[in-house]
């Protein structure tokens, strides 16, 4: 089971629906004018089209299977005691003691140019069930992070 925000929920839908409603029609239209063209065995853009159309059935049916299993959070239960997932995670690096904001969210959420990380990232495994005031050393390709939870904000 994952969980998502409602956010990430409805752009998989709207993905998976443009996936399905838009991009099959256009490879299946590529396919037939290249079947038209002759000769299969030696037809390059048949091929192409066949591979394209293989690639978005995976990724067509890994949409599917990750919405299947995805439950929405509601986020208002959530508590700001702990971090964890969909929380707001303020934090001072304590070697340079440069601060730091991160949202703690699932991997298909992940995006680091919008200050979200995933919970299986190396830092949101060290930092989740940590509270406000704890020192958490991160092991990170880089070598070892100190970092001080400064404050937690359900999101």
């Amino acid at each position: 089971m994952e969980y998502l925000s409602q956010e990430c929920y409805d752009a998989l839908v709207a993905e998976l629906n443009e996936m399905i409603n838009v991009e099959v029609p256009r490879v299946k239209n590529a396919i037939a004018e290249a079947r038209d063209k002759g000769d299969l065995s030696e037809n390059f853009e048949y091929h192409a089209a066949k591979r394209e159309q293989a690639k978005l059935f995976s990724r067509i049916r890994f949409k599917q299977r990750v919405l299947e299993n995805a439950r929405v959070m509601d986020t208002s239960h959530l508590k700001d005691d702990v971090v964890g997932l969909f929380r707001k995670v303020t934090m001072t690096n304590m070697k340079t003691n440069s601060q730091m904001t991160y949202t703690i969210v699932n991997t298909h959420e992940a995006n680091l140019k919008e200050g979200k990380i995933s919970i299986k990232s190396p830092v949101a495994e060290a930092l989740t069930g940590k509270a406000v005031g704890d020192v958490v050393e991160v092991k990170v390709p880089s070598g070892i992070l100190n970092l001080r939870i400064d404050a937690i904000t359900v999101v």
